[in-house]
This record gives C-alpha cells, structure tokens and sequence, in this order.
C-alpha cells in the first residue's frame, strides 16, 4: 500500500495518489503476529472511505440510505421468530423451528418395506435417460457407488433404482460397515437374503478406503443370491480405482411441483406454485429435503391451515437451521483428522472455513481460505489450550469445500491500489448465509467468542485494505446482534489502541454498524468526540466523515463542538490566540478537517456548505475548520487522478449552470480563504493545481474561468489572483502554462 499520509495543515489538503497504509513486508505485523513499530500517521480519510467502499461485503450498503443491500431491504419488525429483523434476516432469539428431516443418514440397519418404496415413488423426480443409464449399470454391475453431498435425494434415487428392479426385500446397511467387511454383509448368516442392499454414506478412512477388490468381492457375493448394491459416499469419502457417478440433484421446481401434485390437486398446486415467496424460494438453491418440507407447508396454505407469512418465512427458517446443523455435533478433535471423512458432522477447520466465508464472503477464495486457518488455529487453542495448534498444509478441495458451504465460486475483478485484478472468488449462494451464520456463531456460541475476537485482532492488523474492512464489516454484524459485547470485547479495544490501523477498523466497524440500522451509534460517537480520550475522539471524528450525510447539521455541530475544544486546550493563557499545537493536537486539527471536507464531497454537500457559511464567524476554531476543511475538499479529483477534474470545481459549473445557491456559496468561501492570512498560501497552492489541470482539460478550464471573476469583488483580490495567473511557473522548470494566460484575459476583460 501507500506511505502513510502526513498532514500538516491546510498545505497538505488532498487525496494521496494511493489507497491503504504501508504495505506489509515479510515479518511485518499481520498475520504473522510479529509485532513491528507502528507508523505515527494514519491513512488519509479520503483513501480510507474509498478502501471501505471497495471492499466492504455486498450486503451492506455504504451511504446516506445504507441499510442491508441487494434485496435485504432495511427496518426492524417482528417476524415469526421472535426477533429483530434486518431486512428479513432476523438477528435476534429465535423460537419457531422447522423440521427438516434428519441432520444425518440413519445408523441402523434393517429391512426398507415395500410400502415405504411405494411410498416414495410417485414424489421421485430424475431425469430419465440419466435414470435408465443408471439402472443399465447397476443391472450389469449389480453394485453401484453414487458420489454426493447430502440432502440432494442420492437415497432417494438408490431406494428407486432398487425399486425399479423390482427387488425385494431391499435392506439397508450401517453406514460405519468397513469396506472390508462388505462383502459378508451381503445375505446369508441365517438370514433370508435380501435382492437388494442400500448402504447410505459409506464410513471410509485414509487407512481404509474403498477399493475395487472390496467391490469385487461384494459383485461375487451379490451374484450368488442375484442381488444389487447401491453405495452412496459424501464429497470427501476415500475412494481408490473406484468408479463413482457424481450425483447433480433434480431441479428445485420439478421435486417441489411433483410433492405437490401428490399432495393436492392441479388447481391447488397451481395456485400455490404462483406465490410471490415460492419464487423467492426456488431462487435460493435449497436444498431437496427443504423442498420436500415446504411442499408440505404449501399443502397446509392451500387447505386453510397455514397463513401467507408462514409460507414467506419458511425460507429463512431453513437457512437458520441449516446454520444450526453446521455447528451442531462434536468436533472431531482439538487437531484436524486426516484420516477420518465421516461427514455427518462438520469437522472443526472446515466451521472455521465457514465462518471465514461468512466475514469475506464474496471475496478472493484464497485468501478466504488462509484466514480460515487462522481462526482453525484459535479455535484450537481455545478447545484445548495444553496442545500445540496444527493446521494441515494441504486440505479438502476447494470444490469439496463450497459444496459442503453450500457457495459457489467464480471470476470477478478486485479493487487493488494497482487497477482491478481478476481473483477467483467465492460466495454463499443465499445472501443471507453469512449474516445469520455470523449472528448463530456469537450469540449460539459464545464459548467460540475468545477465539473469534482473537481472530479479528490479527485482521485488524493486517497489511490488506480487504482483510481490515471485512474484520470491520464482521464486527459491524456482531454489534448488531449483541452492541454491548462487541463494543467491550473488540470496538473499544480498537478505539483505545495507540496504533491508527485499529483505530481505524474500529471508525469503520461503527459505521457499518450504523448503516445496518443498529441503535446508538451516533450517540456513542457524541461522547468520543467530546471526551478526554484521544483514541475515541479519533475513532469519532472518523465515523462522522462516514455516517454524517445521513445527519449533516447534527453531524457539523459535533465537529465544532470538538475543534473548539481542541482550540481551548491549547490555549493556556486564556487568550483567544491558540498556542503551538503538539502533534497529536495537529493531527486532532487535521482529522477534523478531514471529517468536513468528505461531508462537502458527499450527498448532503448543499446541507454542509450551509452549515459552514452559517457558522463561519462564529470564532476563530470554527473558522479555521471550515475553511481547512473546503480547501482539502477543493483538493480532490475525479478517481483521485493526478490530473482529474477538480470535484468541487465541477460543483461549481454545475450550480452556476443552474442558478444554484451553491455556486455563490463555493465563491464566499473562495474569498474568505484567500483573504485570511493562515490560509491564503494553502489556497493559492489549490488554484495553482486547477490551472495546472486547466492546462490539460478543457472543461476545467471553462469552470476556471466562470469561477475566477467571482473571486476578484476588491482591488487586493484582484490583485491577488492576477499575481497568481502573471507569475506562475509550469510544472517542473516548464514555461508557465498557456491555461495561465488565458484565464488572466478572462479575469482582467471580466473584473473591468
């Protein structure tokens, strides 16, 4: 990343050409936990909203109408489970629960009737060319091996495929069989021998794998008695020589349409097919046994027995339980089994990968995965502190993984300081996943909180824009669950740090929060800034820079409440005049500066502007704030080029134009700058850049020229400007720039 950014006074006004702080060498401070000196100067506020705006999570929205984006509309209500919602997410208790069906395959074996297959039947849904292939190999084979992740009807389609055999009786196997003992499973041992066998999640280890011998022995065995074996293995079972067929589960429509024509007649099932939140639904890639329990619920609408917000609601349930399952169960152990892949629970590094996904979701799946490891290793410690944490160098396959995520992964480009880089990246398929994922995690678990906010002290730390602003963002989503804990454990820990990378995550973290319609923030930020504490005041005045265009007179009165105090501390002897400022006063000045120069640059900039000019004469601390504060805003350019289009400039044309206020305001404030002796050299420097860049842009230049004449109301100003226009050199040892001159005719035919 870029140096840090000095400021010293107005002189400095001006975005830096680079966004984020230094970058982090090998051994820096970061995640590698070495701790290194920390710089003395924070990032700009200019480059710090901009990394904010970049590269915070899609569903929070940054802005004067922030609330949850894409289609998580903002407000809290009250909805089915008892809890304030966001959107719909509920982010409170909840106390409706849906049943799904089981988290996990039955451990028993025994006999499958034949009235349960005729049961089933008629809800199977598979295309059936894929079908008949199937069948064809099983008939040929007799044993079948299917690959898949749970709950996407693979025992479904194994029972039907014995079905369609017509053998009987079908029985099922115990899924902790070893692959070495299948085959004596297989019929006799005084029992009547079944036609067919059905082993659900076969239980295979490092040391145990499945292998074609073990499938050669169980065709023998199954052709003495003219039977059939379907196997089904999750994503991650160990297979060797094996020729498994990868499951792809039928489309969500077509099994929710055929529970319904079973369970009700065509008009009913149209009718219910045709609501608004069966839409939603079928967008959100539930999985088959979600579908199978809402198909039930639409039953219960269409026959009077259930209400349209029950319906509506379902989906989120199912969400919230899904969550629930993932960390349900015990762990596996405090260090991750290489050797087991019993996938009826979720092993320890892969919850720690989900909650990884949840803080960066949408982001670069590397890095998600580097982090991920990260808390894999805190969680460790926390589950047995006596044990050296181990992370495994090479893990589950990043397919494996967001399938078990329930994500998907694909190309995107990533704000970087170098230009949009394509990264591969990756994404819950429900939008919603990481906020209710991230809400169960703090709220469901709170023996997983010391690892958890340990993790967010290392990203808080860390030398990538990317990985601050997600630890931000995450936090931003546990203070809106539980304010109290986060700001106690993690935002005030921030706030009160001397290094202004925590402090910064922390102004960004309260911000978020805000924008997530999360009470109270702007009254935490009312006593920072007025308190005695330097690092909440920073922390404050950064906020405001951020949240104020949602509140800009509120906002401004806060700043001028501060910048007096700062006045008044540095006045000793009571005089009106303030004293010399020590560095962490100047750079109180400068972050305040800061703060009203992206209020005049945002949405409420007209508000703002009538604020400053109301107030300009209030006293000397107000004045200095809001002239330094305008000429850092007349500082900035268009993508913070070099030589891009003065923001404020264009301002200007824009409200000349059109007969605006705002174009007299600009030229008031103009005159006041290069009228007070403290800011006049500042504000020559400003329109030394804009002529520079006049020079190379026409349009500039027309605005330049609108703009100047109305800075020239005296003989001193004219003076002034004109002296400016004579005498100005080119960049570099250039000849004066011809803009120059130009502009000095306008200004000299105008000012007659």
């Amino acid at each position: 990343m870029s140096a840090e950014d000095e400021h010293s006074g107005p002189a400095a006004a001006g975005p830096e050409g680079k966004s984020g702080e230094a970058a982090q060498q090998p051994g820096a401070e970061g995640v590698s936990g070495e701790e290194q000196p920390e710089p003395d100067r924070p990032q700009n506020a200019w480059s710090a909203r901009r990394d904010l705006r970049d590269h915070s999570p899609k569903h929070i929205r940054i802005g004067a109408d922030a609330r949850f984006g894409g289609s998580l509309v903002g407000g809290d209500q009250h909805g089915v489970s008892g809890g304030r919602v966001a959107g719909d997410v509920i982010m409170g208790s909840k106390t409706e629960i849906f049943h799904l069906g089981g988290s996990g395959p039955a451990h028993t074996s025994g006999e499958v009737p034949r009235a349960t297959l005729e049961r089933l039947a008629p809800y199977f849904v598979m295309d059936e060319a894929l079908f008949a292939v199937l069948l064809r190999r099983l008939r040929e084979e007799r044993v079948l091996v299917i690959s898949g992740p749970h709950f996407t009807g693979r025992r479904t389609a194994a029972l039907m495929l014995l079905h369609r055999l017509q053998v009987s009786p079908v029985r099922t196997l115990v899924r902790d069989t070893s692959p070495g003992a299948l085959a004596g499973q297989l019929g006799g041992d005084g029992q009547e021998a079944a036609r067919g066998y059905l082993l659900c999640d076969l239980t295979t280890r490092r040391d145990q794998p499945l292998r074609e011998p073990h499938l050669l022995a169980a065709r023998d065995r199954l052709a003495e008695h003219d039977a059939y074996l379907v196997i089904t293995v999750g994503p991650t079972a160990v297979l060797e020589d094996i020729p498994a067929i990868p499951w792809q589960p039928p489309p969500a429509s077509a099994v929710l349409a055929s529970h319904l024509s079973v369970l009700t007649d065509e008009e009913r099932a149209d009718e219910a097919m045709a609501l608004p939140a069966v839409t939603e639904f079928l967008g959100r890639a539930h999985q088959l046994r979600e579908v199978a329990a809402f198909a039930k619920l639409l039953q219960q609408y269409v026959d009077g027995r259930a209400d349209e917000e029950e319906v509506a609601h379902f989906s989120l349930a199912a969400l919230e339980s899904q969550v629930q399952e993932w960390f349900e169960g015990p762990d596996d152990s405090v260090t991750y089994s290489m050797s087991t892949t019993d996938d009826t629970y979720v092993h320890l590094r892969d919850k720690a990968f989900l909650v990884a996904l949840a803080a960066f979701d949408g982001g670069p799946y590397a890095l998600t995965a580097e982090l991920s490891d990260l808390l894999y290793a805190s969680l460790q410690k926390t589950q047995n502190p006596g044990v050296h944490p181990v992370v495994p160098v090479f893990g589950t396959h990043i397919g494996k993984r967001l399938q078990l995520a329930r994500a998907r992964n694909y190309l995107e480009d990533e704000h970087t300081e170098w230009g949009p880089v394509t990264q591969l990246k990756a994404a819950y398929r429900d939008e919603r996943a990481s906020l209710v994922l991230l809400r169960e995690v703090w709220t469901g678990h709170p023996s997983a909180r010391p690892a958890l906010v340990s993790w967010l002290q290392r990203l808080a730390d860390d030398g990538r824009p990317l990985v601050r602003t997600r630890a931000a963002s995450t936090v931003a989503v546990l203070a809106f669950t539980d304010l109290p804990s986060a700001m106690a454990l993690v935002i005030e820990v921030w706030a009160y740090s001397p290094k202004f990378r925590r402090r910064l995550v922390a102004a960004n973290a309260l911000a978020l929060t805000h924008f997530l319609g999360t009470p109270n923030v702007p009254r935490i930020l009312d006593a920072w800034c007025q308190g005695d504490d330097e690092g909440p005041a920073w922390v404050a005045i950064r906020a405001y820079a951020l949240i104020g265009p949602e509140r800009p007179e509120q906002t401004m009165a806060a700043l001028r409440g501060a910048v007096r105090k700062r006045y008044e501390s540095l006045q000793p002897d009571g005089s009106g005049e303030p004293g010399e400022p020590g560095d962490a006063e100047d750079l109180m000045l400068a972050e305040l500066a800061e703060s009203v120069s992206l209020l005049l640059l945002s949405e409420a900039k007209e508000r703002v502007l009538a604020e400053l000019l109301r107030t300009l004469d209030d006293d000397q601390a107000v004045r200095d704030l809001a002239l330094d504060g305008f000429l850092r805003a007349c500082a900035h350019t268009e993508e913070d080029e070099r030589y891009g289009r003065p923001l404020v400039l264009g301002w200007y044309a824009e409200a000349a134009a059109a007969g605006g206020s705002a174009a007299r305001d600009i030229a008031a404030l103009w005159r006041r700058a290069l009228g007070d002796r403290g800011f006049t050299r500042p504000a020559l420097d400003v329109l030394r850049d804009w002529v520079l860049i006049a020079d190379r842009d026409r349009s500039t230049e027309w605005a330049l020229a609108a703009l100047l004449p109305a800075l020239v109301t005296t003989a001193t100003e004219h003076q002034r400007v004109s002296h400016l226009l004579r005498t100005m050199p080119g960049e570099d040892g250039a000849p004066p720039p011809p803009a120059a001159g130009r502009l000095l005719t306008v200004l000299t035919t105008r000012s007659v």
